[in-house]
């Protein structure tokens, strides 16, 4: 007789589940046998993620959001709680970047929307999910981050700062929650082979251009999906338990 998966009969919300960090995220908690619940402003990427992982079998459904709205949250968290009755992690993994480019040349309306995406997702999910987890007494959230917090590069300021952001909330979260039994955790990958590869860049992705960033990282290859992904069913599984305000860093050696 097969082993239950480390999530098994746990439900998780994954925003920005529908490609990238979050498709992976979801395959790998529903391998792990979490019950899956795939947010996504693309409403297209999530009914796609989401039809996949139940053509394997897996229980999942597919919502849209926007993570800077609060109606568009409390929507998700109500259709996770009406289909599963429960949450137990919720990944805030929705996100988005600037070009690679000088900080003067970000406009003020996209400044405004890199924060309320990166930022004000995290508040709104605190809001929204705190109330569900405190009367569980038991919760999880992990937050997706980036080594832009650790080591910035030139031409991603405000980008950076977002995901400083991210990084400090995560801590302040964890010790606020504490006595809730509520753990919060974040990973901050290194550049990845996802849809905004070349955003962070600031330059085509091209064999040249692509050594010139992995001669950066010391384990001399981009991060891939799978690697955040496997992190994250680590920090949500329950045997993590005595795991809070980490800010793992998924990078190859990038920071050291």
């Amino acid at each position: 007789m097969s082993n239950p998966g480390r999530l098994q009969g746990l439900v998780a919300i994954i925003t920005g589940g529908g490609s990238g960090f979050g498709e992976a995220m979801a395959h790998a908690f529903a391998r792990e046998g979490a019950r899956i619940v795939v947010g996504d402003l693309n409403v297209e990427a999530g009914d796609r993620v989401c039809a996949a992982l139940v053509a394997e079998g897996h229980e999942a459904i597919a919502c849209r959001v926007d993570v800077s709205q609060s109606d568009d949250m409390r929507a998700l968290v109500a259709a996770a709680l009406a289909r599963f009755g429960q949450i137990d992690i919720m990944v805030n993994n929705a996100g988005m970047s600037h070009a690679n480019r000088p900080m003067l040349e970000v406009d003020e309306a996209f400044f405004d929307r890199l924060f309320a995406v990166n930022v004000k997702s995290l508040y709104l999910s605190a809001v929204h999910c705190v109330p569900v987890f405190r009367r569980q007494r038991r919760g999880c959230f992990i937050n997706i981050g980036s080594t832009a917090a650790v080591r910035p590069r030139p031409g991603l300021t405000w980008y950076n700062g977002s995901k400083g952001a991210v990084t400090l909330i995560t801590k302040s979260m964890a010790v606020e929650l504490a006595p809730d039994n509520i753990r919060v955790n974040a990973i901050n990958p290194a550049l990845a082979e996802t849809p905004l590869l070349s955003t962070f860049m600031g330059v085509a992705d091209t064999a040249e251009n692509r050594a010139r960033f992995l001669a950066s990282i010391p384990l001399g290859r981009l991060c891939q999906p799978s690697d955040v992904a496997q992190a994250a069913v680590f920090l949500a599984d329950p045997a993590s338990n005595f795991v809070t305000g980490v800010c793992l860093e998924v990078d190859g050696g990038r920071c050291i």
